[in-house]
């Protein structure tokens, strides 16, 4: 499930590090996220829907992958993301 235009828009505002960035890794973990949420909602009511749990499964995986490169790399954008998108508590 793609994320809506206007929700796309808002997040790349939020996370972009310089004018035109729509490729950094805060701005994929935090589409990524969107895409999560959305699925997970989607699961409450559509429970035997598996090829949409495969897509859940690959983004969880995108994500864990660029949040360790982000990790890897600069641990203080690391800790950032992690409280702005409320990932883990």
């Amino acid at each position: 499930m793609a994320v809506h235009k206007l929700v796309k828009a808002q997040i790349l505002k939020a996370f972009k590090r310089h004018e035109g960035d729509t490729g950094s890794s805060e701005i994929q973990i935090a589409l990524l996220t969107e895409k999560i949420t959305h699925l997970t909602q989607h699961f409450l009511t559509h429970k035997k829907d598996n090829h949409s749990k495969m897509g859940l499964i690959t983004a969880v995986n995108q994500r864990r992958k660029l949040l360790d490169y982000l990790k890897r790399t600069d641990e203080k954008k690391y800790s950032q993301i992690l409280v702005d998108l409320e990932i883990r508590k």
